[in-house]
């Protein structure tokens, strides 16, 4: 089983950038779907983004289509978030998440495994 560290989280203001990172500990991260999740204070967790374990097939959700991007480095066991054109409502703690999967990319959050203990994202109006 995967273990999952987030880092590159912090404060920016509206319209700018950030891009999270998530290392994996293991020898077979090439064989898990990862995914990103996020939980606002007051909110439910929520998904913003997926990729299937060869990294050809990723899902988003609506509120983040066109302004993130999720990749991974299975050679350097890690997943990320490129986050453009950041909103006040992004700020949340943002989580990656790990499902032993070969084929496609998961938006349900009860389908990962393994969690990262989150990365704080503010977002300044």
């Amino acid at each position: 089983q995967v273990q999952l560290v987030e880092s590159g989280g912090g404060l920016v203001q509206a319209g700018g950038s950030l891009r999270l990172s998530c290392a994996a500990s293991g020898r077979t991260f090439s064989s898990y779907a990862m995914g990103w999740f996020r939980q606002a204070p007051g909110k439910e967790r929520e998904f913003v983004a997926a990729i299937s374990a060869s990294g050809l097939i990723t899902v988003y959700a609506d509120s983040v289509k066109g302004r993130f991007a999720i990749s991974r480095d299975n050679a350097k066991n890690t997943v990320y978030l490129q986050m453009n054109s950041l909103k006040p409502e992004d700020t949340a703690v943002h989580y990656c998440a790990a499902q032993r999967r070969r084929v496609g990319a998961s938006p349900n959050s009860y389908e990962y495994e393994t969690w990262g203990q989150g990365t704080q994202v503010t977002v300044s109006s």
